[in-house]
């Protein structure tokens, strides 16, 4: 069995959004044709979706003199700050309305303590706790998943990885994809990261599709 994982495609990551990814909007249409695919070959569809509570410790606004984009301490583990975000029950948290909800069979919030950030689908970021969607996707006997989303260099990088680590092989539609990039370098950075850990990467607009 194989699976497509939607990574974070909601308001706040769109064109707009109060942690807009450039171009964040293009990989709806992706995403879209893959989900379709993907239910043509009866493979499960699934997704994630920030869900922050109002003063999560990731927000800048939570550490007084403290700006965004720079790196502090939370709970023992480094942290990037972030402007406020898919804060809970807000239209920002929302998943995209052009997004195909309809087709997809389950969605895995991640991101609901404040003291400890979650990029992954999988965990949070000091693996302290499980979303439950590798125990999902192993109760359906799924052994492959590919993933597209937001964004390529946090996200998203830390989705494949966990689920190389969990056993998973695992393809990234390149096309289905948009990065933060912080720094010039940040989205190349992490593809070959991504890569060097087995991550197959689907770069080629036909193949990507076909292949979920």
């Amino acid at each position: 069995m194989h699976a497509l994982i939607l990574v974070d495609i909601q308001h706040d990551f769109l064109p707009g959004g109060a942690l807009a990814v450039p171009d964040g909007d293009a990989v709806i249409p992706v995403a879209n044709a893959a989900m379709e695919a993907a239910k043509r070959r009866g493979h499960l569809v699934v997704a994630t979706q920030d869900q922050h509570p109002a003063d999560h410790g990731s927000f800048a606004s939570q550490h007084p003199g403290r700006r965004v984009g720079e790196v502090i301490e939370l709970d023992g583990l480094s942290q990037i700050l972030w402007p406020d975000h898919c804060i809970e029950g807000t239209r920002g948290a929302a998943l995209a309305d052009t997004l195909r909800r309809d087709l997809i069979g389950r969605v895995f919030p991640k991101g609901g303590d404040r003291t400890v950030d979650s990029y992954s689908g999988f965990f949070d970021n000091g693996k302290r706790h499980s979303t439950g969607l590798a125990e999902y996707l192993r109760e359906h006997g799924v052994t492959g998943v590919t993933i597209l989303g937001l964004a390529t260099d946090y996200c998203m990088k830390f989705t494949a990885l966990d689920a190389i680590d969990e056993g998973f092989e695992v393809s990234l539609l390149l096309g289905g994809c948009r990065g933060v990039e912080l720094r010039a370098g940040d989205v190349e950075s992490a593809v070959g990261e991504m890569r060097v850990a087995g991550v197959r990467i689907l770069a080629d607009p036909e193949r990507r599709v076909a292949s979920c």
